[in-house]
């Protein structure tokens, strides 16, 4: 079916620029942007659907490109203990932290999870999300990261919402590997991914290079058994330390190098010229109280493009708004707000190797937008917080999450 959306404003995103046409039209058919341009230039088009956006601002659907969304359990009660003065250590010797997840993920079903995390799914999704990303990584064995990466599958199956999903079985040690970090690496390497690469589960790899996760060297046989099965690369890197993480990321054409506090000049220049996109995450530096700032003015001086996601996670990163991080972006990061918006779009879509479909307004690409009832594409980053007013269309559908969310429409339960 053929529809025209008209009477608005359209920040494109061309280039990682606002790149507006005023007074616009798009035009789409089935699942796609056949045309966009000035309203007083629309192609005749006497049999498409009208749609009157009442002088809205469009953007492209926003991209949440790193999130860590299903997990069993969540840590609500350590985040009281450190506000109470409780160390981590202490917390982790008590059992908490990343191994209370694992334990909680691998006793929930999928059903349990995919309940849990459809719901978080919606936070998102109202907020203006119509793609994201969604990493595996508190199962930390073969039947509980393929029981996550089916609940990423299921999501993407069962809501009107584009999922891509990670393999990041590489992201801390399971109890069961104490001590023996290199056997489980190899488990990773020789027979995890094999195995849930075969079952189609897997669309990119990613690993936690840092001193109290993975070496270098480590991560680097996690790349080599990625990019012999065919699969694409990404990293958490640089965040507590630098050990060029960034560097290996782009030595193996990583899609993506995720934190990146730590970066120093010689992974910058090593991601640029490998075209890795540099992925910045305000609330796990928020949540975290970090003083330790990514280097913005050395990814801009040698244009590495700068990514914005939540790292929706229940540890560091208890995040269910993309929107605000774009707000945290710009007044913990100093981004501009075109350069935040960019980074949920343009630059998002890059870090998932979805650039040739999404992220960008334009002919061919699929019809994911948001009308926002705003006087410029600049107040989904000044406005904190909030529900700002808006329409979401994704695939050329529009989209209710609030319906989904009392149990009503497609991908209810």
């Amino acid at each position: 079916m053929r529809q025209v959306w008209r009477n608005c404003h359209v920040a494109t995103m061309t280039n990682g620029k606002y790149a507006v046409i005023e007074h616009a039209a798009i035009m789409t058919r089935a699942d796609r942007i056949e045309w966009i341009g000035p309203e007083a230039q629309t192609p005749s088009a006497d049999t498409a659907r009208a749609h009157d956006l009442g002088g809205a601002w469009v953007t492209p659907g926003l991209i949440d490109c790193h999130t860590h969304l299903v997990f069993g359990g969540n840590r609500s009660q350590e985040f009281e203990q450190r506000l109470e003065g409780v160390d981590y250590a202490t917390i982790a010797a008590q059992g908490g932290g990343i191994a209370s997840t694992v334990r909680a993920t691998r006793a929930a079903s999928e059903d349990e999870l995919y309940d849990s995390a459809r719901v978080r799914a919606l936070h998102l999704m109202r907020d203006g999300v119509t793609t994201l990303e969604v990493k595996s990584g508190y199962g930390l064995d073969l039947p509980n990261e393929r029981k996550m990466l089916r609940v990423a599958r299921r999501l993407g199956q069962t809501l009107p919402l584009t999922v891509s999903a990670t393999c990041l079985a590489a992201h801390a040690l399971p109890p069961e590997y104490a001590g023996r970090a290199d056997d489980y690496i190899e488990e990773v390497a020789r027979h995890m991914l094999p195995v849930l690469a075969a079952e189609g589960l897997v669309d990119a790899v990613d690993a936690f290079c840092e001193h109290l996760a993975f070496s270098p060297e480590q991560v680097e046989r996690v790349f080599r058994a990625a990019r012999g099965l065919g699969l694409p690369v990404k990293l958490h890197a640089e965040q507590l330390s630098p050990l060029h993480g960034a560097t290996l990321a782009a030595r193996y054409g990583a899609w993506s190098a995720d934190h990146l506090e730590h970066l120093t000049e010689s992974d910058v220049l090593a991601m640029a010229q490998a075209g890795t996109v540099a992925v910045l995450l305000p609330g796990a530096f928020y949540a975290l109280r970090e003083t330790q700032y990514p280097p913005i003015d050395l990814l801009r001086r040698h244009g590495v493009p700068i990514a914005i996601s939540s790292d929706m996670n229940p540890g560091t990163s208890p995040v269910l708004s993309l929107r605000l991080m774009l707000s945290m972006a710009c007044t913990l990061f100093r981004l501009t707000p075109e350069e935040a918006l960019a980074g949920a779009t343009a630059h998002a879509a890059k870090a998932l190797g979805l650039q040739a479909t999404h992220g960008v307004l334009e002919a061919g690409k699929y019809a994911d937008f948001v009308a926002w009832d705003v006087q410029h594409p600049s107040e989904l980053a000044y406005w904190i917080g909030g529900d700002l007013p808006k329409r979401v269309i994704r695939h050329g559908v529009e989209v209710d999450a609030v319906s989904l969310f009392r149990g009503e429409g497609p991908g209810s339960a």
